[in-house]
């Protein structure tokens, strides 16, 4: 459970804001998004590979 203190004459705004944040940090949400469909791990490798050859051709690209 987050808690967030808010402090004397703080605008609720700034301390939503930090809820959010740190709730973003937790990764919860993307867990939970992850979880709602099942890829199999043979699927997840690929993605992996795919996604490291495209970072190395901007990379290749960029020394050019």
């Amino acid at each position: 459970m987050l808690i967030i203190p808010v402090k004397e004459g703080e605008n609720i705004d700034r301390a939503l804001k930090r809820f959010k944040r740190k709730f973003d940090r937790t990764g919860k949400m993307r867990q939970l998004r992850k979880r709602q469909q099942f890829t199999k791990p043979s699927v997840v490798r690929r993605q992996q590979i795919q996604k490291a050859q495209y970072i190395q051709r901007l990379r290749d690209a960029e020394d050019v």
